[in-house]
């Protein structure tokens, strides 16, 4: 081989090898926060007049607000195995909430990848606090599905100064041992996180991260900083708050904005906020305590308000800051997208999400698809504009159709008038119970 040659190769090497290095370092950050039972109406930026939420409508200033986007269950547990896999949840078997009373030797298979699994692969510190109910047992831990760190509770949701569920279980976790401290809930998230950006400061540590943040709120108990403990070990239930639950939803609401804006100060404090993508979105529509705006419905329906939820993705210089996402996104989206930033795809030879990576940075549209919804005897298939929805019964089921493009209150239903296209939905919905549910075994049942 020639000097000349030799010279080429070795500046080939180097310009390789160092562009490596510049793409490690580049990799974004990704900060997902989760809130818990917030309405498609519960924050100023979609239309609410009395909670005020002003860092979560700066992040939505700073980047894309979608509405038209679906948490993919109606509770708690179903949305978060979908954000974890990329999956319908049906394909993990939590279809329905894993409950402290009766689940508590279940949770998300340890063969599933989760989408912190998947970062850690490529070098990613990874941390979760707050609210993981994917599982109680040790063995379902977060620590054992990919994360580096974790503090949080397991269950649906816990007393906010005494951190006991809702069956009299202590029930505050430091990695994979029960460990229990005093603080609010809400602000406890919000310190571990603050602590885990300043930890991980990928300037120190030459690693990006990846930061969960399931808060609590507003899910009940409703409860604010200087409320009384409402539950006690070993007695289930809740004792009742005396006050108005509106005006304690409205407080709780405004402490995760408060700690939103305290996670969004840190990024910025060490130079990461243009590198991290934050993801804000809610597991599930409101309760009748919150709002769902226009929408029908609430939490554990099959109407728009139990999935069609508040999202807003930032990404400095990149998301264009300020815009409007009409495209229809689930949860289950989340994990593909992600990977996608990074230039990677799951290792899961089947994942129901799509990458929303390109139409977040170039405004494309997304592909034309179906999306599904079923929870328990509820269920839905999306068409573009057109959803129908079918509600069984003991002895029969009940389908509607609704243009969602002209009536997004689903006040209308036109399924006598189109029964060419009711009858198509009625099979779309038949074969994705076939290919997606049919043999399953569901772990919530």
């Amino acid at each position: 081989m020639g000097k000349g040659t030799l010279l080429i190769l070795i500046s080939v090497c180097f310009l390789s090898c160092s562009g490596k290095k510049e793409s490690i370092a580049k990799a974004p950050n990704f900060v997902i926060i989760m809130a818990d039972d917030l309405g498609y109406g519960d924050i100023s930026c979609y239309g609410n007049q009395l909670t005020k939420t002003p860092n979560i409508d700066q992040l939505a200033m700073e980047g894309t607000r979608f509405i038209d986007f679906h948490s993919n269950g109606a509770v708690c547990s179903p949305t978060r195995a979908a954000l974890m896999t990329g999956k319908y949840q049906q394909r993990t078997g939590i279809e329905g909430v894993v409950t402290s009373k009766n689940h508590r030797d279940v949770g998300l298979g340890l063969n599933e990848i989760t989408i912190a699994e998947e970062l850690k692969k490529y070098n990613y510190n990874t941390g979760i606090y707050g609210k993981w109910h994917l599982g109680y047992a040790k063995e379902f831990n977060p620590m054992e599905q990919g994360f580096d760190d974790y503090a949080g509770f397991v269950s649906g949701g816990i007393d906010y100064h005494a951190h006991i569920d809702q069956e009299g279980n202590r029930d505050w976790w430091k990695g994979n041992k029960m460990e229990d401290e005093s603080g609010y809930v809400t602000d406890l998230i919000t310190h571990y996180g603050l602590k885990f950006v300043e930890e991980n400061n990928p300037k120190k540590t030459n690693k990006p991260f990846f930061l969960y943040l399931p808060h609590e709120s507003p899910h009940r108990p409703y409860q604010r900083r200087i409320d009384r403990v409402l539950r006690e070990v070993g007695k289930v239930g809740n004792l009742v708050v005396q006050d108005s639950i509106q005006d304690i939803y409205k407080e709780m609401v405004e402490v995760m904005d408060e700690g939103i804006g305290e996670i969004i100060g840190a990024l910025k404090e060490i130079g990461e906020y243009e590198n991290t993508v934050v993801i804000f979105i809610s597991d599930n529509g409101a309760n009748e305590y919150g709002s769902n705006g226009v929408l029908r419905g609430f939490k554990n329906e099959v109407y728009e308000g139990g999935s069609r939820v508040p999202a807003i993705i930032s990404y400095p210089g990149h998301v264009k800051g300020g815009t409007i996402n009409t495209e229809t996104v689930l949860t289950m989206d989340l994990l593909p997208t992600v990977l996608d930033f990074i230039g990677k795809k799951p290792e899961a030879s089947q994942i129901d999400g799509i990458s929303i990576k390109d139409n977040l940075l170039n405004a494309t549209s997304l592909p034309d698809r179906d999306v599904f919804f079923a929870y328990e005897d509820l269920s839905f298939v999306r068409s573009g504009k057109w959803k129908m929805v079918r509600i069984k019964s003991e002895n029969d089921s009940k389908y509607e159709l609704y243009d969602l493009s002209a009536d997004l209150s689903e006040s209308n239903d036109i399924g006598s008038e189109n029964p060419t296209l009711l009858n198509d939905m009625k099979m779309k919905l038949s074969i994705w119970d076939r290919d997606v549910r049919k043999g399953v075994k569901m772990v919530t049942q």
